[in-house]
């Protein structure tokens, strides 16, 4: 049931009197409730926020809107984690309602300073008459736990030249100062991030917009990150109004990057190459990054898109958050792996072994619903082959290689309850084969999937949702022969 403004934008307080509880019974009752993700308790999830680690623990907050599935009053929700693989819900981080977040508190970043930590966000407010006034905001959280907001915005105008969607400010340290990089919109309704410098996290002021190549690119990049890795100055954002080129740019929103020469913080110049997107898949957005203490780049995004209706939605509960990788460039690209600590996620292992002859075998001993799957593929000359996956009577999803394309796809056309269809069931992107050799590594969960290629060469992300008997997995392959060898781990 869709909800009216006035219902979308209520505080948790001011639900009516037994809701909260009848939303998180709906919940529970879901059968695609995820295993071994980051979700909500009820309602929906979106954005990644404060990631950092402080105090010992990993923290991570995500955008949360509790009385329903619909984007309406957010807040941010905490939780954390001491190894990146156990998270512990701490309830609301940052809750709305202020003169300054009155509509809610959107996306930000986090950072350590004096032994505390700060979270910069975005306070969303609005008009009688609906009119967007976005501010940029602090908290401040000590290392029980506690947060207290600052009273006054940090950043209170939004600088000439832009409108009025500006937010998700991302901050770091560098050469003694603090910056932040703010998505925004400019007035000609073309997408840039621009820069603020402070000397202590209160006082920002602006330097600019950051200059690339990119003058026309969508209509505004939302969640901007910035960091360097081996000397090369890496922009993460979010870019809306993308159209499609080719298999390129397939969903509604994109998430992606740019590497170039480190920014010239002095002409704030950044000097990069073509915009690639980070995921292949489906269901990938509003990715942010923290540095480890063991110095590793890491990365989670929200596993959705905005103005998409998912099936949990008539559950009570919507999204979930990828699990966390590492990031490392190899030849101007980002690879992407599994964080090492994810291995703490395994239970009970198989192996198999298989040469498939111009077929489709199905493998017993590697059915299930929630696991991680590694399968090394010797191709023999077949025009395709793969693995279907989450496969029943009627249902699978299939990763596949399709030799006279050249291409990866992965196909969710049978996934089982259907959505998004005006954006097409099949993702692909090119792919050559290594001496005859791929590499996919699964994390399979109950209504999800997140594929590694070739070691993180590439990535697909997907939200699929079968039926709880759909639990076979097939190896297939068309027009030649190939060899499987597959290491199941039952997630614990």
């Amino acid at each position: 049931m869709k909800m009216s403004r006035a219902q979308l934008y209520r505080r948790i307080d001011q639900a009516e009197k037994g809701e909260w509880e009848a939303l998180k019974q709906l919940a529970e009752r879901s059968p695609w409730r995820q295993k071994f993700h980051i979700q909500p308790v009820a309602g929906l999830l979106n954005d990644p926020n404060g990631f950092a680690f402080f105090a010992g623990e990993y923290h991570l907050f995500y955008q949360w809107f509790p009385l329903g599935t619909g984007h309406g009053m957010k807040y941010w929700y905490h939780t954390s984690s001491s190894d990146l693989v156990h998270w512990k819900n701490r309830g609301i981080g940052i809750a709305p309602g202020g003169p300054f977040d009155s509509h809610g508190a959107f996306s930000g970043s986090a950072i350590e300073k004096d032994g505390k930590l700060y979270l910069m966000y975005t306070g969303n407010t609005r008009s009688p008459d609906w009119i967007r006034h976005p501010f940029q905001c602090m908290a401040v959280m000590e290392p029980d736990g506690v947060i207290t907001k600052l009273e006054q915005p940090v950043i209170l105008k939004v600088p000439r030249g832009f409108t009025d969607h500006f937010r998700d400010p991302k901050v770091w340290m560098e050469g003694g100062s603090y910056y932040c990089i703010i998505g925004a919109q400019r007035l000609d309704n073309t997408g840039s991030v621009v820069l603020y410098r402070s000397p202590d996290l209160i006082q920002w002021h602006f330097e600019g917009e950051i200059g690339t190549r990119l003058k026309s690119f969508g209509f505004m990049w939302e969640c901007p990150d910035y960091f360097e890795l081996d000397g090369t100055g890496i922009l993460l954002f979010s870019p809306q109004g993308i159209s499609p080129q080719g298999d390129r740019f397939r969903n509604i929103y994109q998430a992606g990057y740019l590497t170039g020469r480190p920014f010239n913080l002095a002409d704030r110049e950044f000097h990069h190459g073509e915009f690639r997107e980070l995921d292949s898949g489906f269901d990938f957005y509003a990715p942010q990054t923290t540095q480890a203490p063991d110095g590793r780049r890491l990365l989670t995004a929200w596993m959705g898109l905005p103005e998409i209706d998912y099936p949990t939605d008539d559950h009570g509960w919507a999204h979930c958050l990828t699990l966390p990788r590492e990031l490392t460039l190899k030849n101007g690209r980002l690879i992407q792996r599994p964080v090492r600590e994810l291995v703490k996620l395994r239970g009970s292992k198989t192996e198999v072994r298989t040469v498939v002859n111009d077929e489709s075998l199905s493998i017993a001993e590697l059915a299930g619903t929630a696991y991680e799957l590694l399968v090394d593929v010797r191709d023999g000359g077949a025009n395709r082959f793969g693995i279907e996956f989450r496969a029943g009577r009627h249902e699978r999803t299939v990763i596949y290689y399709d030799r006279t394309e050249g291409k990866l796809v992965l196909d969710r056309s049978l996934s089982g309850q259907s959505f998004a269809l005006e954006y097409g069931t099949e993702r692909k992107c090119p792919l050559e084969l290594r001496d005859g050799t791929l590499t996919l590594h699964l994390f399979v969960d109950i209504s999800s999937v997140e594929i590694f290629v070739n070691d993180g060469e590439e990535t697909f992300t997907a939200r699929i949702f079968p039926e709880r008997e759909s639990t076979g997995v097939n190896f297939f392959a068309e027009g030649g022969r190939v060899a499987f060898d597959a290491i199941k781990w039952d997630t614990q």
